[in-house]
This record gives structure tokens, sequence and C-alpha cells, in this order.
């Protein structure tokens, strides 16, 4: 737009009603934030990335498209933008994404996320999981020092579902028929060492073979584990050769010396008391929330920068 034509535009403006400048307010806005959203994807990507339908570097660039820069393969002749093979390509009204990365700092509930973006609760639903599909594969790929492990047991849930329940549904989250560890629970295995490295792995029995299986590859030999005298754990530090701890809670000891899992439960405590606004989370999403959980742990003061977020979810 040329200056006389911007002059001529703002001199229009004071002919607005005041519902009519709101909205060009609110137009501005959604420009800007669709502005600094580019930004933060095409910072995550490199100047000539790969073909993602091929893998060759023998890529050009191909003009623009909704903001976005978009290449062409020289080797298959295809073309694609930076959020191509990522969860969020395809996903429309990038001007909110920022807002949902705001959603997910804040950690509302889908309705709660879907007033304030204005969106159908549907697609706040559907921008939540595509957001959270990087983030819950990212975690700890190696403790280091002592390292704690703890089991911790979440209500089996079939949130949404309206079929084949095989039970009686339950009312907002709602409560096991029976007291205690039962099929009705999801173990989840919850490591995590002193300087703050933690993984979470959702298991399908708290089997020395199953927890074996997930501690294996993050345990190096010079881990010294701590516990809270689980037998199967102690059965998989034998079985990987690791130096091993046991701290007798049910007797009422806390500490012994170095020993301990409080770092390990009081993660656990955060986690339990964070997930509790949600009144029960859908099973087969509980990984999601999980990785939801410990992105936002990550950050100081438990308040991650929304760009940070938005740049994790189109990390490739």
């Amino acid at each position: 737009m040329r200056n006389r034509e911007l002059t001529a535009l703002r001199k229009r403006l004071s002919n607005l009603t005041r519902l009519q400048r709101r909205q060009v307010v609110a137009d501005l806005e959604a420009a800007e934030h669709k502005v600094a959203s580019v930004e933060v994807i095409e910072d995550q990507s490199p100047a000539r990335p790969n073909c993602p339908h091929c893998g060759s570097a023998q890529v050009v660039r191909n003009g623009t498209a909704d903001d976005l820069q978009r290449f062409k393969c020289r080797g298959c002749n295809k073309t694609f933008n930076v959020l191509t093979g990522t969860p969020l390509a395809r996903l429309h009204m990038r001007g909110k994404w920022m807002g949902q990365a705001e959603v997910l700092r804040d950690g509302l509930t889908i309705r709660q996320a879907a007033q304030r973006l204005d969106v159908n609760p549907k697609t706040a639903f559907l921008w939540r999981h595509r957001f959270l599909a990087v983030p819950k594969t990212v975690q700890a790929q190696l403790l280091s020092g002592i390292a704690e492990a703890d089991e911790s047991y979440f209500l089996k849930s079939c949130k949404g579902q309206r079929k084949g329940l095989g039970r009686a549904p339950r009312k907002r989250g709602g409560k096991a028929t029976r007291r205690g560890i039962s099929s009705e629970q999801v173990p989840v295995l919850i490591a995590r060492d002193r300087a703050g490295a933690t993984a979470n792995f959702v298991l399908e029995a708290t089997t020395a073979k199953d927890i074996g299986a997930a501690l294996r590859p993050i345990l190096p030999d010079d881990t010294v584990l701590v516990t809270d005298g689980s037998t199967a754990l102690a059965a998989v530090a034998r079985s990987l050769g690791v130096e091993h701890h046991a701290v007798n809670i049910s007797a009422g000891i806390r500490v012994n010396g170095a020993w301990h899992v409080q770092n390990v439960n009081a993660f656990v405590s955060r986690l339990r008391g964070w997930l509790r606004r949600f009144k029960g989370v859908a099973t087969r999403y509980l990984e999601n929330y999980l990785g939801w959980f410990r992105a936002l742990d990550r950050s100081p003061g438990f308040h991650p920068d929304p760009a940070s977020l938005l740049a994790l979810a189109v990390r490739a």
C-alpha cells in the first residue's frame, strides 16, 4: 500500500462506529499474531529444508502461500512448506496459533480454550492434540547420577467414547469401583534424576519385564537408582546391574542420607494437582497430557513462553 492510500485509510477510520473499530482492531491483532506465528514456525526450519516427500536436498524456493515460504523439490517435483509432515500441517486459522500456545501454557480446559480462542470446541480439541503430538515424545533419553523411580496409577478412562465401554459410564471422572490397585487403574512409571531430567512411561502392567523394558534405554551402568521398596523395581535394578537403594516408606523412613524419592514424589504430586482441572483424562490421550505437563514443568516458574510451545509443536 502506498503512503497516500494509507493516509486516506487512516482518515476514514474516524467515520467507523465503535463496533466497527473494535472489529478492525481485532483483525489487526489477528494479522499480527499470524505474522508472529509464521516467524516462530520458519525459525524452526533451515533456509532450504530437505524435501519431506523424498528426502532430496535439491529444493528451490517456490513463492509463498498464506504467508509461508513454499519450496519445490527438483527430485520429485512436489511442493511443500516447513509445516509439511508436521502435526500442524493443513490446520487453518494460523493467526490463532499463538493463542493456542497460550492456552497450553495456562492449562485451560477444552471449553475454556474454545471460548478464549472463539473457535468450536471440536476445533479446540483437535488443536490441543495436534499441538501435543510432538511434546508427548520429548522426554529424557538418559538419566544421570542419582535417579528416582516410582509407579503412579491413574483411573482408566474412556472419556469421549460412547460405545464399547464394558461398564456403566461414569460422570466427570468418577471413581474406581474397587479400592487400591486393580485393572481399573493404568500404571505410569515415572523416572527422574536429581537434575530434573524426567521420563514417563504408560505401562501395560507393573511387572519387572515391563518396567525393565522402559528403564533399560535410559539408565546407564553408573546410575544409582532409588525406589520406595518396590520388588519389581528392585528386580529391574538387579537385572540392569545398577546400584540400587530402597527407602522403606511404609515403615516411616522417608530419607536415608542421600537416598530418598522425594524428587519424583513431588513431581507426581504436581502432576496430579495439575490434572485435576480436567476432571478425568481419557486413557488413550494420557501420554499427550504427560508430555504437556513435562513441557510446562521444564520451564522456570511453570510458565513457558508461548512461542517456545509453538516451536515445540512444529519441531521435526
